[in-house]
């Protein structure tokens, strides 16, 4: 598994925008709009890890997850899971891929992703 991102959910998409590239160093990668009245931004910059930034009234601002590549679902789930995981929500299918999350000990959000 390697950390694919990291999604904070914003206040202000321009002014994090601004932050994330003018002092933090990062490059717009790209905007989605996947369903109305949410906008997410994806920026990156060395490695292949990046930052998502999310705008939308339907969560609490800050850290939301940390997003984890992984090659086979069905496989890391079963392993996970028999090593007590709290899966929080099963697959799902969505545009890129199948996610799932569960949360750790602390009750951090993870992502897993397996794109297409």
């Amino acid at each position: 598994m390697k950390i694919k991102y990291i999604t904070i959910i914003v206040n202000d998409m321009d002014e994090s925008i601004r932050f994330y590239t003018e002092v933090m160093g990062f490059e717009l990668d790209s905007q989605h709009n996947p369903i109305p009245r949410v906008t997410i931004n994806l920026l990156k910059g060395e490695g292949d890890t990046m930052i998502e930034l999310i705008k939308t009234a339907e969560n609490e601002k800050g850290l939301f997850s940390v997003g984890i590549d992984v090659e086979d679902m069905e496989s890391t789930l079963k392993d996970l899971k028999s090593k007590g995981a709290n899966i929080t929500m099963e697959p799902i299918p969505i545009t890129v891929g199948t996610l799932t999350f569960l949360e750790d000990p602390n009750g951090v959000k993870i992502a897993l992703i397996q794109h297409h």
